[in-house]
């Protein structure tokens, strides 16, 4: 294929239209069965019920005496000890205690646990330096969660607490849906690996790395492809082989019009184009297609365009495959601290350092908005959305700003 293709094939829409055009046609992953060390960051996909009363046993919540709050005995006799996972055939009644762990079951006749501060023991006595109240210092049954009810609900993102509750109740496993597969693939005969020499012409593939880290950061499992080469036999052949390994597949490169930018034709040729060009800055050649029912984005080889394109419409996208509800990164409004020039044709990302000063963010880009400078990447914490049909900004005017990272204090 060596004639240049024609923008009019694929209409301009906008940023808003390419997101609703998206959403439509992603849908969360088939939900599994996954054993606790694997649902880290899942979804839960079903509602967790606690089949037992938690704690299913009266228990101490003190190392202590167990004793008859009613009795008015200053000394006791002491019955013996009680640890944690015991559960010893005593009777505690007035003029008696049981020396009793944090977590032991309270044994039978008693109704309160005394804390061992409170007393002191010699000889098999224990002498109390005060009385307590019914029920002081004691877990009683089903106190934390009640048979039936939820422990966790469906949609909860499953950290620490959340698999430490569902191993509470005795459950080795729960459904969740599973975190997506994402293959990326760098294109172009100008890419050389990270450490290899360059050839004249040629320049190292940073994209595939980069896209790599940013899947992993969104909670996917980045699967990296080897490079493409500029024929539309490689590309149909490696597009092929992405999508039978991957729930998602991105493409860096090759979405422009040249006659090497081989993407969009053979994207049509295996499934179907929703959309080819995007009002939007930097990204204007995103592309989104369906190959046998995968999600295929082809970004911009720009190495900005490419991480801007994930973050605002591949990483949300995601999120969508793995059952997320909140898609989005949280957006404040913030000052300018200089000026913003702005043509008003698309939408616009601009990368920027948020920081909050007497209670108001304040924004300033982070210098030169090249789509070739990954500089102005680092040390972003924002991406500035100014909307199309608006020009330049001035100085000290309010903006969206999308919190990619937390703001500066």
């Amino acid at each position: 294929m060596d004639e240049f293709h024609t923008e009019s094939a694929y209409p301009m829409i906008s940023f808003e239209r390419a997101w609703e055009i998206v959403a439509a046609h992603v849908r969360p992953l088939p939900p599994v069965e996954a054993g606790l060390r694997e649902m880290v960051g899942c979804v839960l996909a079903e509602d967790v019920r606690s089949q037992v009363d938690v704690p299913s046993f009266p228990a101490s919540r003190m190392d202590g005496y167990a004793v008859v709050a009613a009795d008015t005995s200053w000394e006791r006799e002491v019955l013996g000890e009680e640890d944690a996972g015991e559960a010893l055939d005593v009777v505690v009644r007035p003029g008696t205690a049981l020396r009793i762990m944090t977590g032991a079951p309270l044994p039978h006749g008693a109704d309160a646990v005394i804390p061992v501060e409170d007393t002191s023991e010699e000889g098999g006595i224990v002498r109390l330096k005060r009385m307590v109240r019914p029920g002081e210092n004691v877990r009683p049954i089903g106190s934390d969660l009640a048979k039936g009810e939820v422990a966790v609900p469906a949609g909860t993102v499953m950290g620490p607490a959340e698999i430490g509750l569902v191993a509470t109740l005795g459950l080795a496993t729960a459904r969740i849906y599973p975190k997506p597969r994402v293959m990326v693939l760098a294109t172009g005969d100008e890419l050389v690996q990270p450490g290899q020499p360059l050839g004249p012409g040629q320049i190292y593939d940073s994209n595939s790395f980069a896209l790599c880290a940013a899947v992993e950061l969104a909670g996917g499992m980045a699967l990296r492809g080897e490079r493409v080469i500029d024929t539309e036999e490689a590309l149909r052949a490696s597009l092929l082989q992405a999508i039978e390994q991957a729930d998602l597949v991105i493409t860096s490169g090759g979405v422009s019009m040249g006659t090497r930018d081989l993407v969009k034709p053979v994207l049509e040729s295996l499934g179907r184009i929703y959309f080819g060009r995007v009002a939007i800055k930097p990204g204007k050649p995103l592309t989104f297609a369906q190959v046998r029912g995968v999600p295929v984005f082809g970004l911009p080889g720009f190495p900005v365009s490419s991480l801007v394109t994930f973050e605002m419409v591949v990483r949300p996208a995601m999120r969508l495959l793995a059952g997320h509800r909140a898609l989005w990164r949280p957006e404040v409004q913030a000052r300018l601290s200089h000026p913003l020039r702005h043509d008003d044709d698309r939408t616009e990302f601009q990368r920027a350092v948020i920081i909050r000063r007497d209670g108001t963010y304040w924004a300033s880009t982070t210098g030169a908005q090249a789509s070739s400078r990954l500089k102005s990447l680092l040390g972003a914490n924002a991406l500035l959305r100014i909307p199309q049909g608006v020009g330049d900004v001035p100085e000290g005017a309010t903006v969206t700003a999308i919190l990619i990272d937390q703001p500066e204090q």
